[in-house]
């Protein structure tokens, strides 16, 4: 299993991670509150956790290539709900 995560500053990480799971809840099996967020995808699980300044992503999937395009997928999506302090640093290790 590979996986990879980052700390994503923003204080607005709940509103982040309630909208994303929104918008992958029609195609994706996901659970979320307003603290932390699952989304699993065929082939990969993608886990966020708001903290009050900041956003934990974390990617898990069986190689390290899906993980690393997983990592665009969700930080691409991210962005996108946060066009107003895009784009968002992501320090994946």
């Amino acid at each position: 299993m590979a996986s990879s995560s980052a700390t994503v500053p923003t204080e607005s990480g709940s509103k982040y991670l309630q909208q994303l799971c929104k918008h992958w809840s029609h195609k994706l099996t996901v659970e979320f509150t307003a603290e932390k967020g699952t989304v699993t995808f065929p082939n990969a699980v993608a886990t966020m956790t708001a903290q009050p300044d900041s956003l934990l992503v974390t990617i898990e999937a069986e190689d390290a290539e899906t993980v690393e395009r997983m990592k665009g997928v969700v930080a691409n999506h991210l962005d996108r709900f946060a066009f107003r302090e895009a784009p968002l640093p992501f320090d994946w290790t």
